[in-house]
């Protein structure tokens, strides 16, 4: 090849490559950005919802920096305002309500209230129910009453009913009636002091009555109506005909069967 033809050669590819050039594009195109925008479009939007939710839940919820909702954390510890609700078992040292309100649990059910010692054994336990309180071991108060225009009723079905104090226990009904019943016995005991019944009338029923034979017996003697009452030496009561004297010696035979 001659230099003229090499030369005309090399020009002739150089237009060729100049009149058709190749372009291969960079980036994304066609199908690939409709999916690329749709997808931002779509996170862009999952964003807005969640951070709508997210205030919507903050003000629904009432969080502050002291808590949430009716729940405050203070330095003393966790304080609820108004009415809360508890699905699971609360465990706490002590639960107190406001100086000028009382303190409100609520159940469809019984309310129990259990203590425990250390090892998890059962020391006490209140039951609220339909019933009135159930307590299953001692209980120590300053002051037992029932509502207004209710009755007040202590029982112990199965076991015996024990009041103590130190300086003494006052039963009160203001308005109604004292009614003390038991199965087997009933003691009034008083250590250091006296029993004393102050009322108009102090009547004791279902006392047995002593008979005595008179030295001059008559039919037409009329029926006994006035009685003394007379004690025995293991303190049991019993009535005796009244007459111009003492008459507990000679019915004293009572005293015998009991």
């Amino acid at each position: 090849m001659t230099r003229e033809q090499y030369i005309l050669a090399t020009q002739q590819n150089s237009l060729a490559r100049t009149e058709n050039p190749q372009f291969y594009p960079v980036g994304i195109y066609g199908w690939r950005k409709r999916c690329l925008y749709f997808f931002v479009l779509l996170l862009l939007v999952t964003m807005i919802v969640n951070l709508a939710m997210t205030i919507w839940i903050l003000k629904v919820m009432n969080f502050t920096v002291d808590g949430m909702g009716n729940l405050r954390v203070t330095k003393k510890g966790i304080r609820l305002e108004g009415i809360s609700e508890f699905l699971l078992p609360l465990y706490v040292k002590e639960i107190n309500s406001r100086k000028d309100s009382p303190l409100v649990l609520q159940s469809d059910r019984n309310v129990t209230v259990n203590a425990r010692n250390h090892m998890g054994q059962l020391t006490g336990q209140l039951t609220v129910g339909t019933e009135g309180a159930v307590f299953g071991h001692s209980v120590e108060t300053p002051h037992i009453r029932a509502e207004p225009s209710q009755d007040l009723k202590l029982e112990s079905p199965t076991r015996s009913l024990v009041m103590e104090a130190p300086r003494g226990v006052q039963i009160n009904a203001a308005a109604g009636d004292l009614k003390a019943t038991c199965r087997k016995e009933l003691h009034l005991q008083s250590t250091e002091g006296e029993i004393f019944l102050n009322a108009d009338t102090i009547r004791l029923g279902n006392l047995p009555v002593g008979s005595f034979s008179s030295s001059s017996p008559s039919s037409s003697a009329p029926r006994q109506t006035i009685y003394e009452i007379c004690i025995c030496p293991n303190g049991k009561l019993y009535l005796s005909p009244a007459g111009a004297g003492s008459t507990c010696q000679s019915s004293s035979n009572i005293c015998l069967w009991s």
